[in-house]
Order: C-alpha cells, then structure tokens, then sequence
C-alpha cells in the first residue's frame, strides 16, 4: 500500500468518524492534515477496540502489540502504520500520549462511576487532553522553548473542555452502556439519584448538574483560547475551529431544553458556517 493511499483512507475514517473535526483541521495544509487524519484513525481504531469488540482486552492487547511493534520499526500490515511511519519521520513525535490515550480505553473497561470532578477530568485528559498532545508536533512543529509550557497546558485545557462536552452530550447513551461519568459528589449536591437518570428525565435538578459541568468546561476552553496564539497562523484557525464548533454543541443541547437523554445535540451546518464566519 502506498502512503497516499493509506493517508487516504485514514481522512476516510476521519471524515465518516467525525464530522466536526474532519472540518476544523480541513483548513490545514495537506501535509499536516493527512498527519492528523491518521493521528485521529489511531484514535478512532484504539477507542473501536474497547467499545466495538465483544472481547475488548484482548482487542486492547492486540492492538497495542501492533503499536509497540510499530515503534520497534517492524512491518506492521494496515493504512493505520503505513501513515503513521510517515508521521514519525516527518514530525518530532511525542509516544507518550499515545499510551496514555490507551490507559484511558482501560479505565473504560474497568470503571463506570467518577467520584469527584477531579476524577472526571483525569479520565478527560486520558480519553482527549492527549489527542491535543498527540497533534502539538504536527501543528506547532518548531515551538518556542519558553512557549512549550503554555502550548502544552492550552492543549490540556481543551481536550478536557472537549471530553467534558462529550460527557454533556452523550448522557443517555452512556447510560446504556451502564456509564455515568457525572461526578458522583455534583450529582449528590443538587440532589439526583442514579435512578434520576435512569428514569431519563429532565429535571431542574438535572440542569443544575448539567450547567455546573458545562460552565467548567467553558471556563477551559475560554483558558485555552488565550493560548491560540502561539500557534502558526498556519494551524491557529483549524485550533480556534475545532474548539467553536465543539463548545457549540453546548448551546445544542440547551437548544435541545436539555434532553441529552433521547436526543444528540449537534451543531448544524448553518451554525458551523456562523461560527466559522467568527474567525
């Protein structure tokens, strides 16, 4: 398989995957934005192998054999390693939170309650904060030593802003898979039950929890954004695009009287381009 097409595949899965990042990192140049499709593809594969497998530690396993061989510089067969092979000889890359995503796949598999916020927010920065360290090196390729740091942090900030919003949307399907990442202390202080949420109804108790989380998750990305700017101008606008549109599903789901249980709150195609419009 050439490179170009195992690129292509990988925007592909990037494309039909989701939507919303396929459109922010589209304004990238296309080296970096086939970079990135195949940086979400190892994303997108890793998470399928817990959630879509009806033997997820063993799929976990086995994909991240595939992994380790990769980094041990074997043939590894599948467009995934064919276009990571050339990421990694193109970009200075950074292993660590590519395994740290995976330790994130392992709490899935072992973990269905958060007690705190705090806990909420350390599987956030597994399950997201690290896609954003995943992607620094492709977007930010010759960062300013005394910029790392802050580059680092916004990146933080908004992959937990991201998956805090995950969390806000995806309520009722989580439930049906026996998840509820909700802090167990916020939903103990306005008073509602796991049979509250069972019960699939919006309350005003609900909402409490529910704008209580979404109010720090914008806090992050109103955190990270004082960051963007050190991005190249080359890849500040994808950054800015993703987190717009990503805090917009926020005001879906308020657009949504809060149904998060029956409903998936999505930005539309109309709101996308107002949004975009902002930059």
């Amino acid at each position: 398989m050439t490179t170009q097409e195992a690129y292509r595949q990988c925007e592909e899965i990037m494309k039909k995957g989701s939507l919303t990042f396929y459109r922010a990192f589209s304004l990238l140049s296309k080296p970096d934005r086939q970079a990135v499709a195949a940086v979400y593809t190892f994303c997108r594969l890793l998470d399928d192998a817990v959630d879509e497998s009806d033997r997820p530690e063993a799929s976990l396993t086995e994909f991240l054999h595939d992994f380790n061989r990769f980094l041990a510089n074997e043939d590894v067969e599948g467009a995934l390693w064919v276009a990571l092979r050339d990421v990694w000889g193109r970009y200075d890359m950074d292993v660590a939170p590519f395994f740290e995503l995976a330790e994130g796949m392992k709490w899935d598999l072992h973990k269905s309650r958060y007690a705190t916020l705090e806990e909420t927010e350390q599987y956030s920065y597994y399950a997201a904060s690290t896609v954003g360290l995943m992607l620094l090196p492709i977007l930010v390729p010759e960062p300013d030593a005394t910029e790392k740091a802050s580059l680092r942090q916004g990146a933080i900030d908004l992959g937990i802003a991201m998956q805090l919003t995950n969390i806000l949307r995806d309520v009722g399907e989580d439930l049906s898979r026996d998840r509820i990442y909700l802090p167990q202390t916020l939903l103990a202080e306005f008073g509602v039950s796991e049979a509250d949420l069972f019960a699939r109804k919006v309350t005003p108790a609900f909402m409490d929890v529910w704008e209580t989380l979404a109010r720090r998750a914008e806090f992050l990305y109103t955190r990270a954004r004082e960051t963007h700017h050190l991005y190249p101008p080359a890849s500040r606008k994808p950054v800015q695009a993703a987190a717009l549109l990503y805090e917009g599903i926020l005001d879906a789901a308020r657009g949504n009287a809060y149904d998060v249980f029956t409903k998936r709150a999505y930005v539309s195609t109309l709101q996308k381009g107002k949004l975009l419009a902002r930059l």
